[in-house]
C-alpha cells in the first residue's frame, strides 16, 4: 500500500475512529484478572495514540510532500548505483554533447495532484554520468502542444524541494502548475517547462546537491544528467539562458549554489528560505569536513570568482532564516551578477509551504523579465510591492531593504558568510 496513496489514508481514518470507539464499548467489559484487565485497558490507550499519531503523520505528510514511499521513510532507499570521482567541472573528462540521445518513456503521474493542469508525467533516468537512477518529474506549458508553437523550444525552470522533501512536492504542496497555468495563458508569464528531478539520493541524509567521490554526484546528476534529458526528449532552450533553478529550504540553497557553480548551465536561480554555508542542514553531507563546506557555499565561490559569472538570484527569506544569506550575496556581487533580495517578515509565516506558495507568481514573473522571454509581457512585481497579500502592511515595499533590518542578534561575521539562516534552516516543513 503506497504511502501517500488514498487507500492508505482511509486506512488510517478508519483505524483511528475504530481505536477511540473500542475504549468506549470495552473499557467495563474487560473481564479477567485484574492485571489483564488493565493490561488489555493499556493496551487500548495505546492503540488509540498509535493510530492517531499515524494519521497526523500522513496528514502532515501528504501536505507537505516530505516523503514519497516507505523506503523514503524507513531510510532504506538509495539511487546511487556508482559515485566516481568527476573532477571540478563534474563531467568525468567526458564530452557530455557527445553523448547519445537519451530517449525516456513518461507516464501520467500519480498522487495529490499530479492530475491537475493538464496533468504531470514521470520517467525514471539512469543518469549516464552521475551514476544516479532515480525518477524526474516533468510538467510541459499549455503553449506546448498548440500547432503555433510547434516549432518553438521552450525556457525551463528545475524545481528542487527541501530535506526531506519529494520532487513532487513543487506540484503537489505548491500547486505551482496550477498557479502558473492561467497565467501562461494569459502571457503574464513566460511558458516555462517545470523540471521536479528526485533529490532525496541516499538514505537519511541531504545530499548538498553536491558531489562527493565514492557517496553520490548529486550535483552532476542535476546540473548534467537530468538537463540533457530534458533537451533530448522535449523542445527545450539550451543552456544557459534557456535554464533556471528553483527551491526552497535546503533546495534553496541547492538552487543558488548549482547557478553559482555552473553559470554556463544556469542563468538564474530562486531561494526561498534559503541558507549559504551547508552546514545550515545539519543531515547535510556538503557539511561533513571544512573543506567540502567552503566547496559548496554560494557565497564563498561567487567571493573566489575570478569573474563574475552573468547570473540573477532571488532571494527570499525571514530575518534568521534566509534573508542574511541573500544580503550577504548582495553585498559581494558585481556586475553581470545581480542579486534580488527580499525581505520577509516574521508575520508573513514560518518555514513551510504555506510562506513559499503564494510567492510562486512573484517568482515566476521575475524569471519571466531575467531569462529574456519579455514577449510575455511579465512583470516584475516583487519590486511593486505586489506581494503586499503575502506580507502584510508590516512588510512595507516587498523587495526592499526594511529601514531596520532585524538580524537577529547576528554576528558581523554570520552575516558576511550567510550563516545567520541557520537556527531557521534547520526548521524543515
Amino acid at each position: 500500500m503506497s504511502l501517500t496513496g488514498t487507500p492508505f489514508l482511509y486506512t488510517t481514518i478508519v483505524l483511528a475512529v475504530v481505536a477511540l470507539i473500542l475504549p468506549l464499548v470495552l473499557w467495563s467489559r474487560v473481564r479477567g484478572p485484574k492485571p489483564l484487565r488493565a493490561a488489555a485497558r493499556v493496551l487500548m490507550l495505546l492503540f488509540a495514540q498509535g493510530t492517531a499519531v499515524t494519521l497526523i503523520f500522513v496528514l502532515v505528510n501528504n501536505q507537505n510532500n516530505l516523503y514519497d514511499n516507505w523506503a523514503d521513510l524507513l531510510g532504506t532507499g538509495n539511487h546511487v548505483q556508482q559515485a566516481q570521482d568527476l573532477g571540478r567541472d563534474g563531467t568525468g573528462g567526458i564530452a557530455v554533447k557527445r553523448l547519445p540521445k537519451v530517449k525516456q518513456t513518461f507516464t501520467a503521474a500519480g498522487g495529490p495532484g499530479m492530475q491537475a493542469a493538464g496533468g504531470v508525467r514521470v520517467t525514471q533516468l539512469k543518469g549516464r554520468v552521475s551514476g544516479v537512477n532515480a525518477e524526474v518529474y516533468v510538467w510541459l506549458p499549455p503553449q506546448y502542444n498548440d500547432p503555433a508553437y510547434r516549432n518553438k523550444k521552450f525556457p525551463v525552470v528545475e524545481l528542487l524541494p527541501g530535506y526531506p522533501g519529494s520532487a513532487k512536492a513543487w506540484f503537489g504542496s505548491m500547486k505551482t502548475h496550477e498557479q502558473l497555468l492561467p497565467l501562461m495563458r494569459s502571457g503574464q508569464v513566460a511558458p516555462f517547462i517545470l523540471v521536479a528531478p528526485r533529490t532525496n539520493l541516499l538514505a537519511g541524509v541531504d545530499t548538498g546537491c553536491a558531489n562527493i567521490p565514492g557517496q553520490v554526484n548529486a550535483d552532476t546528476w542535476l546540473s548534467i544528467d537530468v538537463p540533457k534529458m530534458v533537451t533530448d526528449n522535449f523542445r527545450a532552450q539550451p543552456a544557459p539562458q534557456g535554464w533556471a533553478v528553483a527551491g526552497y529550504s535546503a533546495g534553496a540553497h541547492c538552487a543558488v549554489k548549482l547557478a553559482v557553480a555552473h553559470p554556463d548551465r544556469y542563468r538564474a536561480a530562486v531561494s526561498l528560505s534559503g541558507y549559504n554555508d551547508p552546514i545550515g542542514e545539519r543531515n547535510s553531507l556538503a557539511a561533513q569536513s571544512p573543506a567540502l563546506r567552503a566547496e559548496n557555499n554560494p557565497y564563498l565561490l561567487l567571493k573566489k570568482s575570478a569573474v563574475p559569472p552573468r547570473i540573477a538570484l532571488y532571494v527570499s527569506g525571514e530575518s534568521g532564516d534566509g534573508y542574511q544569506a541573500g544580503v550577504a550575496l548582495e553585498s559581494i556581487a558585481k556586475a553581470p551578477t545581480t542579486v534580488h533580495v527580499v525581505f520577509l517578515p516574521r508575520s508573513a509565516g514560518g518555514h513551510n509551504m504555506a510562506l513559499w506558495r503564494p510567492q510562486v507568481d512573484t517568482v515566476f514573473r521575475w524569471l519571466t523579465l531575467q531569462m529574456g522571454q519579455n514577449h510575455a509581457r511579465g512583470q516584475d512585481r516583487s519590486l511593486t510591492g505586489t506581494m503586499g497579500s503575502l506580507t502584510g502592511s508590516a512588510a512595507g515595499t516587498t523587495g526592499t531593504t526594511p529601514r531596520s533590518p532585524s538580524t537577529g542578534g547576528s554576528t558581523r561575521a554570520e552575516l558576511a558568510s550567510g550563516t545567520a539562516s541557520r537556527a531557521g534552516a534547520a526548521q524543515k516543513p
